[in-house]
């Protein structure tokens, strides 16, 4: 493409050429309120599978966001009509019944008492639902109307079906919204953790709300201290003519072993329960098939890895066994084991990373999934052979893509592709011999072609064997002979890039800095997920180390070009990425001048035991590598002038990373009489919202004017905060 010419000519040192120049530049206005009409159209994006035939689509438009209305599309015809609620109803039937049966529920529990009702989950047959209260796990028929407790011993401690906070953020994830609860397929068990928080340590966090201001108490194990202990049960539910009865079995665990549980998986029908375990030191893997009769557990799987083990999340079950995808080769794979552990099997082979397993269909011999494999950094669609193991890819292009969907017959996949050139296209696609794109619809505009704009390159560099991406974004009609500063953003965390080849829109994250002439950069490292298990094994017990090395690499790679401000170097990052800004500042300043660190760790023994310890062992087999973690000892290099400068931020009642990560560090860097920003969130958690996420961002713009390109910001930006803020406080008011 022309953009790709102009950005090849321009990092090799020429002048951006005259085809180029004489294009138009989109205005700081309309980078700010919108693009002119012309540029980006809307274009479809999959909802689901109608039939073989037909796809249901919403629209959306950059900018605009999902517009009113699902519409049918014919797939051959590319005709589309609008779903009427009787189509709509065939689509969501499932969906309507539970809605108007949580609305009964509600009714007939109350305001109160539904208002205390926590992760409300349907039985597969919808005959009941399951929920918490207070910390009790509770079910309720709709056939005779009544609430049956299956626990009662619930306390501010002991936590049946709502996970202790350490299995909510590292194990089950923040989507589970704490639910540790799981129904059986036959909708006839509900198997349940219980957790025992008596003896992880409560952590304080202040909130200022008020006259007095008060007190959360989280119980929140930093490194090195007591875990929860955790005992898992399956409850047997029945109804009969006297109501629902239940029976508990206890699945046969310690619970006062030093372990962890992950989440547990029903087989197909519903007669086993799959509980992964690990030891603390999460280098063992092992699956136990758990009797929900009475609580006997076999072993059917071992794992044992060097560093460390990620939990199981993408199982599908068949009568005999399930599909898994694992690591332990140093790159992803997808095997077949059997129940009774006699049968293990192989299916993929080759440089695979972040499979997603989309269908299992054992009756064609097919698995479909999506991985990086042909390039680290774009998603791909293909199917691999369940008997020959032979792998197909079944999308093409350079492209990234997203949002597939099978339809039923296997025949078409949906999916939304791009790169970082190429806006989004909604495609439908043959899986037959050839591949044959049946429906593309582009949201490229018929005005796209008239502008310049700043378009994004995807760039390499080798270190000690890896090949690591980063993504580059220069100025348009850039002029090789000037100096440009640069403004680096990464996150640094084992296996989370922030380099992708995909499309990312033309508004303020990808245009404005480089239409004020700064070279934009995203940067990954060894340990980002390009490389496999090996480039993530790096970071094992030694944070803060090979991060930091290859983003000078990074660094020393942009110096050589002529272009490049050496003095005008910006990062910033949050979380990870926080820590990672306050080092480079810090122990990386020759390349790194300024930063902005948001919700940083600063010091890996303040943060929680599942996390830390499985990268980092624990504080007591690695005291070495966690010494390296404490910032207060790497800030003697951090100048605090006009040369070398950062802003610290954080949120108060950040739950996990808190604020007391941010206040140590803050005291160290007073006591050694460093200057430096500091912007505290009150009452924000891991991440700003609202109107002070829009101050931070004001601030954040204000500061790379002031450091990188020293003058004041444009007022056209700051209006645009003003006006928000006006507008907020107004809506705030007539409400």
């Amino acid at each position: 493409m022309i953009f790709g010419a102009c950005l090849l000519c321009i990092m090799a040192g020429a002048v951006s050429n005259s085809y180029c120049a004489q294009k138009k530049h989109l205005t700081k206005e309309q980078i700010i309120n919108g693009l002119p009409d012309g540029i980006l159209k809307s274009f479809p994006v999959p909802v689901k599978w109608y039939d073989n035939k037909h796809i249901a689509v919403s629209y959306y438009k950059e900018g605009t966001g999902i517009m009113p209305g699902i519409k049918l599309l014919d797939i051959k015809t590319g005709d589309t009509s609008l779903i009427d609620e009787a189509t709509l109803e065939v689509i969501d039937s499932r969906q309507n019944e539970m809605q108007d049966k949580k609305t009964a529920f509600e009714k007939a529990a109350g305001n109160d008492v539904y208002g205390r009702c926590l992760n409300i989950t349907f039985s597969p047959d919808l005959s009941m639902i399951a929920y918490t209260r207070d910390n009790n796990l509770y079910i309720y028929s709709f056939s005779d109307k009544k609430e049956t407790p299956i626990t009662t011993d619930g306390t501010d401690v002991i936590k049946n079906g709502y996970a202790s906070w350490v299995y909510y953020e590292e194990i089950f994830g923040r989507p589970s919204k704490y639910r540790a609860f799981w129904w059986s397929p036959d909708s006839k068990k509900l198997a349940f953790f219980r957790f025992d928080d008596s003896g992880v340590p409560m952590f304080p966090i202040y909130d200022c709300t008020g006259q007095h201001g008060f007190t959360r108490k989280t119980r929140y194990p930093k490194a090195g201290d007591k875990n929860p202990e955790v005992n898992i049960y399956i409850a047997h539910v029945s109804e009969g003519e006297k109501g629902v009865c239940i029976s508990k079995t206890r699945a046969d665990f310690d619970d006062h072993d030093d372990q962890y549980f992950g989440m547990p998986f029903w087989d197909a029908d519903g007669s086993k329960l799959i509980v992964p375990w690990m030891p603390r030191v999460q280098n063992t893997l092992l699956l136990y098939s758990v009797s929900p009769d009475n609580g006997s557990k076999t072993r059917i799987y071992a794992e044992h890895q060097k560093t460390w083990i990620d939990w199981m999340t993408d199982m599908h079950f068949t009568d005999k066994g399930f599909y898994m995808v694992r690591d332990f080769s140093m790159w992803q794979q997808i095997y077949f084991q059997s129940f009774d552990g006699k049968t293990f099997v192989r299916l993929t082979d080759g440089r695979n990373w972040n499979i997603k397993i989309v269908k299992v269909d054992e009756k064609s011999g097919y698995i479909y999934f999506t991985a990086r494999r042909n390039s680290s950094v774009r998603e791909d669609f293909y199917r691999v052979d369940i008997k020959k193991h032979k792998m197909e890819r079944l999308s093409s292009g350079d492209y990234y893509y997203s949002k597939v969907m099978l339809s039923d017959d296997n025949k078409y996949f949906a999916a939304v592709r791009s790169n970082c050139s190429t806006p989004n296209q909604f495609v439908v696609i043959s899986t037959g011999r050839n591949h044959k794109t049946v429906y593309e619809a582009d949201s490229k505009g018929d005005k796209f072609g008239d502008y310049e704009f700043a378009v994004p390159g995807i760039r390499y560099i080798n270190t000690d064997g890896f090949h690591i991406p980063a993504r580059v974004i220069l100025p348009p009609d850039m002029d090789s002979t000037k100096k440009y500063p640069v403004l680096v953003y990464m996150y640094g965390g084992p296996d989370m890039p922030v380099v992708m080849d995909k499309w990312e829109g033309l508004g303020m994250k990808t245009q404005w800095w480089p239409e004020e002439g700064v070279i934009q950069v995203r940067m990954d490292h060894r340990g980002s997920g390009h490389n496999g298990k090996a480039g993530v094994n790096y970071m094992y017990r030694h944070f803060w180390t090979v991060e930091l090395r290859d983003y000078i690499s990074w660094m020393k790679y942009f110096f050589k070009f002529p272009y490049v401000n050496k003095a005008k170097t910006g990062i910033y990052g949050f979380s990870y990425g926080g820590s990672m800004t306050m080092l480079a500042v810090s122990e990386g300043n020759d390349y790194f001048k300024y930063g902005i660190a948001g919700g940083g760790v600063y010091d890996y023994r303040l943060y929680d035991t599942h996390y830390t310890e499985r990268y980092m062992d624990t504080p007591h087999n690695n005291p070495d590598g966690y010494a390296n973690t404490i910032m207060a000892g790497k800030i003697w290099k951090y100048k605090g002038d006009i040369t070398n400068y950062v802003k610290i931020t954080h949120g108060t009642s950040d739950d996990n990373v808190h604020f007391q990560n941010t206040m140590q560090l803050v005291k160290a860097m007073q006591m050694q009489g460093k200057q430096f920003d500091l912007m505290i969130y009150p009452g924000q958690l891991h991440g700003y919202h609202g109107p002070q996420r829009a101050q931070s961002d004001e601030s954040d713009y204000i500061f790379w004017y002031r450091h990188l390109l020293d003058k004041k910001a444009p007022s056209v930006l700051l209006d645009s905060f003003k006006k928000y803020f006006i507008n907020y406080t107004d809506k705030k008011d007539n409400n």
